[in-house]
């Protein structure tokens, strides 16, 4: 009996420690995503994976990538969950992520995978350029409502335009990415160097122009629609402008880090990241998503937004994201933000 006993106290030992090793798998996550929307990423995973903790490491694009970069010998991260592809494709290169087809991948739109088989990125939503223009502040100061990217460079915005920083904003990077590519090499720099006149700071957040236009902080902000369209609905005096040359875009995406001691969990948090219920949750933060069908409409996105995004040379962005970082840092860091 006594023998029995001691079976059962060690099988129930042993469940116990299984139980314990189970709920205590723990991911390093690094991300870009808002930090106000980490809790419901994680409350939300955590619904159907209770046992899998995240712990997040948060930060801009741009300091996201440039960490990870640097830990490329001692990988810190197990999965990257949100930043830009742009900066996976970079990772890519490098030979950092862990090539993997997550379950269900057949069912995102193409865009939003990384064309190698299997894939070492999957998209998760896109953000999208546009201008947020305050009626009131500008109405003031008698400014015209901007159509194109070129009129932001009338001498009449002199000190009234916010965009953000490209070397610590996604949303600043695909800005100048996008002008570089519609507008060529010489073209872009020259239109650069012209919109910097207006400039009165570069921020450091790709939210932040859209959310001081809708505050009356400044009348133009450079920023990303879907900030602009939900400041609107909140009843800030604002009008999305697209401008009429095309916008740049960008996606959130998610990879697992080669390397990572916990590939299985890994794996689990990147399958459930391209799931419906993920898709619909994106799509609280972001209009665009990678699952189709799961969009439901934005009051006051811009109806022809989409149409309008141009045609993203995705590769030609990772690849000269130093040297178009290290140029711009060059021309214009004289009016960025401290950092802080």
């Amino acid at each position: 009996m006594a023998f029995r006993k001691t079976l059962l106290t060690a099988a129930a030992v042993s469940l116990l420690v299984a139980t314990a090793a189970k709920a205590e798998v723990e991911l390093t996550v690094y991300t870009a995503v808002e930090a106000e929307d980490l809790k419901r990423y994680a409350e939300t995973f955590n619904q159907d994976h209770p046992d899998i903790k995240i712990n997040w490491v948060r930060d801009s694009t741009g300091i996201v990538t440039a960490k990870l970069l640097a830990e490329k010998n001692n990988p810190q991260a197990d999965v990257v969950w949100g930043l830009a592809a742009t900066s996976l494709l970079l990772l890519k290169t490098e030979g950092m992520l862990e090539p993997y087809a997550p379950k269900g991948v057949e069912k995102l739109d193409k865009k939003f995978v990384d064309k190698s088989n299997p894939p070492a990125w999957v998209g998760m939503d896109a953000w999208v350029a546009s201008v947020c223009y305050n009626t009131v502040e500008a109405g003031k100061l008698g400014l015209p409502m901007p159509k194109s990217w070129k009129d932001l460079t009338d001498p009449a915005y002199k000190g009234h335009l916010i965009m953000p920083n490209p070397n610590s904003s996604g949303t600043g990077f695909l800005d100048v990415s996008s002008w570089l590519q519609m507008f060529g090499e010489k073209g872009g720099w020259d239109y650069m160097d012209a919109l910097h006149e207006n400039i009165a700071r570069y921020t450091h957040s790709g939210s932040a122009p859209c959310k001081l236009a809708a505050a009356g902080e400044i009348p133009i902000g450079i920023s990303f629609a879907f900030r602009g369209a939900k400041s609107k609905a909140a009843g800030a005096p604002l009008e999305i402008i697209v401008p009429e040359e095309g916008v740049g875009w960008d996606m959130e995406a998610t990879a697992i880090i080669a390397g990572t001691a916990k590939l299985e969990a890994a794996k689990t948090l990147v399958d459930w990241s391209i799931t419906k219920k993920a898709n619909e949750m994106y799509n609280t933060g972001y209009a665009v998503v990678a699952m189709p069908g799961v969009a439901k409409p934005v009051e006051f996105f811009p109806e022809n937004l989409v149409d309008k995004m141009i045609d993203n040379d995705f590769e030609f962005a990772a690849n000269n994201r130093a040297a178009i970082l290290e140029e711009w840092q060059k021309r214009y860091d004289s009016k960025s933000d401290p950092k802080g």
